[in-house]
């Protein structure tokens, strides 16, 4: 080496990194043209490690500190490059940092409905979404299994795998939890406890640390929800009949309030009364009442020339009656 070439050469003394913006999981150290001199210090800040790679291979790993570097502290790099253990030239080799601090607010969801079997509705599809956070444990297993050499690495590169993985694991939780759609969103909290169980485990194959999982909502597709809503009001309503007859009394109560309308100027109070007549007789089984039976005679009701019989309970009623006044029934 020249010394031309020896002054040009730059010597790094300081090695830090102040983490500039949010989602940034791992970075490498510009290191092109440089070199590290024997006895440089290594600031790790908080919530951050540091590792050292020769030649694409993770070799020495720093938690949280201040060092000065020596063959001391980089025995696998000195093993690595075969140094002598006084070694005082100054070396070159990749520096990464990764945060470890917790990336919150993280979104998992059901992209499509899925569908499992529910013991009470048969086969049913569910939409259902949360959050969680994690954070990196393991920087030596996330290099070799995620980042590798990249000049950076962002949360949002790893969103889809890791919310794929929690759906996956989160229908298989739902399958086989017993539990009907109606009871799950009473049991959020003990499905998202399951979900982690069955989550930690492929997070801790990639070098990371679910801390926190939670299910927010879980629900029906649109379609399916009307027809569940549409069971549940039934079932609010029990006997349809007499549902029926109470909607049918309440319909009569607002055309009498009504007088300007149709049934004010076109059915008239006979109309009403009568109408009035054959609910009562329909609400009496229904209620308990007795009803009334029309008495029974072998001889035939007299009439006159102004007389006519109801087409419904064969009683006499006036010639031009439009209605039965015993049963109202419309003649």
């Amino acid at each position: 080496m020249t010394l031309t070439q020896f002054l040009q050469r730059q010597f790094i003394q300081v090695i830090e990194w102040n983490e500039p913006e949010n989602d940034i999981l791992a970075w490498r150290y510009p290191m092109q043209g440089l070199e590290i001199e024997n006895g440089a210090r290594l600031t790790v800040s908080e919530s951050e490690m540091a590792a050292f790679v020769n030649e694409g291979r993770i070799a020495d790993i720093f938690a949280p500190g201040l060092f000065t570097l020596s063959t001391h502290n980089l025995p696998i790099l000195t093993d690595l490059m075969n140094w002598d253990k006084a070694f005082e030239s100054p070396f070159k080799s990749e520096v990464y940092f990764f945060s470890t601090r917790l990336q919150i607010d993280q979104k998992w969801g059901t992209a499509e409905p899925i569908t499992i079997r529910d013991k009470e509705f048969g086969a049913v599809r569910l939409r259902c979404y949360g959050i969680y956070s994690y954070r990196i444990a393991d920087p030596r297993l996330f290099f070799t299994q995620i980042s590798g050499t990249r000049d950076h690495y962002v949360a949002g590169d790893l969103e889809g795998q890791l919310r794929e993985t929690i759906v996956a694991r989160m229908a298989e939780v739902f399958a086989t939890s017993d539990l009907s759609f109606l009871d799950m969103s009473a049991k959020q909290g003990v499905l998202g406890e399951k979900i982690i169980a069955q989550i930690k485990p492929a997070f801790a194959a990639l070098g990371l640390e679910l801390n926190q999982l939670a299910v927010e909502n879980i629900s029906l597709p649109d379609e399916l929800q009307k027809t569940l809503d549409q069971r549940i009001g039934m079932n609010m309503v029990g006997d349809l009949g007499r549902f029926t007859q109470f909607e049918a009394a309440q319909s009569l109560d607002i055309a009498a309030a009504n007088s300007g309308g149709a049934a004010g100027m076109g059915m008239g109070l006979g109309a009403g009364a009568a109408v009035a007549q054959s609910l009562a007789a329909s609400l009496r089984p229904a209620f308990g009442a007795p009803a009334v039976a029309a008495p029974v005679s072998d001889a035939p009701p007299a009439t006159g020339p102004d007389k006519k019989f109801c087409i419904d309970c064969g009683r006499p009623i006036p010639l031009r009656a439009k209605f039965c006044a015993e049963c109202g029934k419309e003649q």
